[in-house]
């Protein structure tokens, strides 16, 4: 799959052209210093997870229909979670470590043991099981995202950024 992110002035566009040529195309608010997609893709890329949103979005799913998908799934949000089918739990226990490195990032990174709590204390919320986080996947994650937003931020209005998938 590739990933195509267009940096706008109130929203970024994110272009999805699938291993079956089939494609997706999405705008998203602007929620921090990068996108919380490009977040997704340091996670999930970095972890090895297949099944997280950007699997479910290779697979065939629409990234706009992600959210219903969580919700059939039983988990509209960490606070009103019922234990997830088995076949979004990927998918949320790689949305709580986003939120996880968003905040890290936002916060100004912290050391990896609080990044690891903060982690787990989100999936015990959302009735997910931990995924095995390691000081080296932190520290490639983060410097993924770091580097990435020294890119991102130097860019203009209507640049892109490639990702494969």
């Amino acid at each position: 799959m590739r990933i195509s992110i267009t940096k706008g002035q109130k929203d970024d566009r994110i272009e999805i052209r699938r291993d079956d040529g089939s494609e997706a195309v999405t705008h998203f608010p602007k929620k921090g210093p990068i996108p919380h997609d490009f977040v997704h893709y340091a996670v999930e890329h970095g972890l090895g997870l297949r099944d997280g949103f950007l699997g479910k979005v290779a697979a065939g799913h629409h990234p706009e229909a992600i959210v219903e998908l969580a919700k059939r799934g039983g988990h509209a949000s960490a606070s009103r979670a019922q234990q997830p089918v088995p076949d979004i739990v990927e998918m949320i226990q790689a949305e709580r470590l986003v939120e996880c490195f968003e905040a890290d990032m936002w916060g100004g990174g912290g050391d990896n043991e609080s990044l690891r709590s903060m982690a787990e204390i989100g999936w015990e919320q959302s009735l997910v099981s931990p995924l095995d986080l390691g000081d080296d996947a932190i520290d490639t994650i983060r410097r993924t995202i770091r580097d990435f937003a020294e890119r991102w931020s130097a860019m203009p209005v209507g640049e892109r950024v490639e990702l494969a998938w």
